[in-house]
């Protein structure tokens, strides 16, 4: 059987396969072009967790459990422990007790390697203190500090409270507790208020079963998962007594204690420089003036370095609520906060 086929349907068909080619070229730059833009989409999104890491080594707590997922996770950087502790504001005390901890627990390591007894030693701490003294910042540090000892591979830090430990019904609380336990292996698990967790909020209530879940993890993962619980010293103190496997596991304290008017300031004006703005004479000399008043009329619910975070951030919008009208403004123009601001971020 012979099949004629004309030029006009050769010419038909060609065209047709030149136009399949060039939309499968095209799907293919698309794609390469969706696939660069989720790498820097990527990129974009570990940078910035990355200089949100950066931002909090000051000292500073900042408010980073996401609240719908009920924790939050802090990859171990790869700049020194050691200095970015000894640089943080304030916190003497706390300094003091983190290097006793890594300088006994360097020298168990050497003794150790040598075949001599060691005593058993926890590595699970308790932080206590007001809000806003940097506990989350040092457990971060003291995460990265236990990996750089070789007691955690990973030292990273996953941070969570009673919401992202107890579930609302029945068979919900033990999974969420492994869950978390299971992020947090190879680092450091940060409970956050943990004295919640026993606190009856009426109803049914699943705290009992958390903490329970939870020593049992502690125990099973001994060898790789450390806690770090925290929260207002008198709750905590009554947290670890409601449970004799939370008396035998967490045996080191660490209190946190407020600011000074003049680490408050030294807080601010730290603010000032990482984002590049400037004071007048007349603005830093009330700033100090209030810090010290308000200090001085604390209640124990005080934000400490969160309040002077406040105070930044409503200064700011103050300036730039004063100059949005102004046009080619300087620099000067820019950075400058004035008594003004400052007066109306208070």
């Amino acid at each position: 059987m012979q099949v004629n086929i004309s030029k006009k349907s050769v010419g038909i068909l060609v065209a047709a396969f030149v136009a399949m080619g060039l939309v499968t070229t095209l799907v293919g730059i698309f794609q390469d072009e969706d696939a660069t833009e989720r790498v820097e989409n990527k990129k974009k999104h570990d940078g910035h967790f990355r200089q949100r890491d950066n931002d909090r080594v000051e000292g500073v707590d900042e408010d980073s459990i996401d609240a719908e997922k009920g924790y939050n996770v802090s990859e171990a950087l790869e700049t020194d422990p050691y200095e970015e502790l000894q640089s943080l504001i304030g916190l003497e005390s706390v300094k003091e007790e983190v290097r006793t901890l890594a300088n006994f627990a360097k020298v168990q390591k050497m003794r150790a390697d040598k075949g001599l007894k060691n005593p058993n030693m926890s590595y699970h701490l308790v932080f206590t203190g007001s809000p806003g003294t940097g506990k989350t910042t040092v457990a971060r540090i003291v995460a990265r500090i236990y990996k750089d000892l070789g007691i955690l591979k990973k030292g990273h830090l996953v941070e969570t409270d009673r919401s992202g430990m107890i579930g609302q019904y029945v068979g919900q609380t033990a999974p969420k507790v492994n869950a978390m336990c299971d992020s947090a292996l190879n680092g450091v698990l940060f409970i956050d208020e943990a004295y919640a967790l026993t606190q009856k909020s009426g109803g049914q209530d699943y705290g009992d079963e958390a903490v329970a879940t939870l020593l049992k993890r502690m125990e099973d993962d001994r060898d790789k998962l450390v806690v770090i619980v925290a929260g207002y010293t008198d709750e905590m103190k009554h947290f670890i007594n409601t449970n004799p496997g939370l008396q035998s596991r967490f045996n080191r304290y660490i209190n946190f204690p407020d600011y000074t008017p003049e680490e408050l300031y030294k807080i601010f004006r730290m603010y000032l420089n990482k984002n590049e703005y400037t004071i007048t004479k007349e603005a830093a000399s009330y700033v100090q003036q209030r810090l010290e008043y308000v200090v001085a009329h604390k209640d124990r619910n005080f934000g400490n370095a969160r309040y002077v975070r406040n105070v930044f951030e409503k200064a700011i919008q103050c300036q730039a609520n004063r100059i949005s009208t102004g046009r080619n403004l300087s620099e000067d123009q820019l950075t400058e906060i004035t008594l003004a601001d400052v007066k109306k971020a208070f």
